[in-house]
């Protein structure tokens, strides 16, 4: 099976995803012979960690002393957040410093420092590997977690968006309070102490507005103490240079993430139907603070140990191997199905056509 004309009618899940991955592999190959650059890995991450870091510093810094207004500031730094999540990503994977323990585990903790609002990426590192080995099914917790499998409604957009409210849905539908004590004590484990000062600050600073909003509706504004709103305008500023940017950054990523894989009715072990390419024009706004995930992150898959950059240089031809593959592109009715692949549908349907013969 050499290029891309391999026929996948003769082929079997198994071969096909084999063939995508030899495609993609020795475009790899190639890109790294045509630009030797490429082959300095953990140099690139840390440049990569390095002109996040900077950028968000920087835009803070502009923000804070009035040179950059805050609109601006929370969109460049959720922007460059998203970077450090795909690195994040690579050094789950191992792919910087795999041997090295001390800077992989010090980018490890920048990674996280850039990105509060995100559980331990220590404790995320088992969580993703089982997510490899699960992809699609209950014990996919990863995936679960930011809903992938849950209707489109209420719950899930308060989910969606927000870690804390996603385990506080899932304690509320606990059936058991065995099962309560489990989630929470598993919740306070994974994100302590950053995510639990990110999403409580946040909590705070919309209730905050709440109550000063429905109180000027009300004609009685508050009188807040001195103290109150000098914390008040710390939370603000953290908000902008921080908070925010990671609650828009994680939006946009878990819409993405949990709409691009299947749920529920995959084959195991099937990497055709574990994810689909989610690429519409619509979705750019998205995309741009999750690193084109939609369209890139299919490719992972199949190819795990390339380099969230290389994979986005690859796109063209990794699509080209894929579509003719059988992956799905843009299959929006993902939305209305929960994410399920409706594989058991058209077996049912099957077996009835069978049952009429």
């Amino acid at each position: 099976m050499h290029g891309t004309s391999a026929s996948p009618e003769r082929l079997n899940a198994q071969q096909r995803s084999a063939h995508i991955r030899q495609v993609v592999l020795a475009k790899g190959v190639e890109l790294r012979e045509r630009y030797p650059l490429l082959k300095h890995q953990d140099t690139i991450g840390v440049g990569i960690l390095a002109l996040a870091l900077v950028g968000m510093i920087g835009s803070a810094a502009l923000y804070m002393s009035g040179h950059l207004a805050g609109w601006a500031c929370l969109l460049l730094n959720a922007f460059f957040a998203s970077l450090t999540h795909e690195l994040e990503h690579d050094l789950i994977h191992s792919l910087y410093f795999r041997k090295q323990r001390l800077p992989h585990n010090l980018m490890m903790g920048l990674v996280w420092l850039a990105r509060p609002s995100t559980i331990n990426p220590w404790i995320r590192r088992h969580l993703h590997l089982n997510h490899h080995k699960v992809s699609g099914t209950e014990t996919d917790v990863e995936e679960r977690a930011i809903t992938n499998g849950e209707p489109w409604g209420i719950a899930r957009l308060l989910m969606v968006g927000d870690n804390l409210m996603s385990a506080f849905i899932r304690l509320l539908r606990a059936k058991t309070w065995a099962h309560r004590w489990s989630i929470a004590r598993r919740t306070l484990m994974a994100y302590a102490p950053l995510a639990l000062v990110h999403w409580g600050a946040w909590y705070v600073f919309l209730g905050f507005h709440a109550v000063n909003g429905i109180a000027y509706l009300l004609g009685s504004p508050v009188e807040w103490s001195a103290s109150t709103l000098a914390v008040m305008q710390v939370i603000q500023v953290a908000v902008v240079v921080i908070i925010g940017p990671n609650v828009l950054r994680t939006f946009c990523l878990h819409v993405v993430s949990s709409n691009m894989h299947y749920y529920g009715d995959i084959e195991a072990g099937n990497v055709i139907q574990q994810t689909q390419v989610l690429n519409p024009w619509w979705m750019w706004p998205l995309q741009a603070f999750c690193c084109n995930f939609g369209s890139s992150h299919g490719i992972h898959h199949f190819v795990v140990k390339e380099p969230f950059y290389l994979r986005q240089l690859t796109v063209p031809v990794a699509h080209k191997v894929m579509r003719e593959m059988g992956v799905r592109f843009n299959d929006f009715g993902t939305f209305g199905r929960a994410n399920r692949f409706v594989r058991q549908e058209a077996v049912a349907g099957e077996k009835v056509h069978a049952a009429r013969a």
